[in-house]
């Protein structure tokens, strides 16, 4: 299987994997969820998560790959702001946990792109 082949598998598997995350420990996600947004953040969480299954849905699916590609690619962009939240958060949490949470903030690039080449039908970004 190429690395092309094999991309959007493994974007499918990353939006899988965060998604089952959210349900198997929302509470570290809860924290995450901005304080602007309206209502319990468990509900963000959740939210979250089925978009997360339902990205990886359509990713996985070569006949709505593109759309969900790009979809995920502006997800990686929404969720960024709850990215910025833990790294404010975690900013006075031990280093190994700030580092954790400042790194995830430049992954987003990575991971945008990634999105945007498996909508193109390539590899774009990919870490494989």
């Amino acid at each position: 299987m190429s690395r092309s082949d094999r991309s959007p598998l493994l974007l499918a598997g990353l939006l899988a994997s965060a998604a089952a995350a959210h349900f198997a420990a929302p509470r570290q996600f809860d924290a995450m969820v901005p304080s602007a947004l309206p209502g319990p953040p468990r509900n963000w969480t959740y939210a979250s998560g089925v978009v997360e299954l339902a990205l990886a849905a359509g990713v996985a699916v070569p006949r709505t790959r593109r759309v969900a590609a790009l979809a995920t690619a502006a997800f990686f962009v929404g969720v960024f702001p709850a990215n910025v939240q833990m790294a404010v958060d975690w900013r006075h949490r031990p280093a190994p946990q700030k580092a954790a949470a400042l790194a995830r903030l430049p992954l987003q690039v990575p991971l945008v792109l990634w999105a945007r080449g498996v909508a193109k039908g390539g590899s774009a970004g990919a870490a494989v």
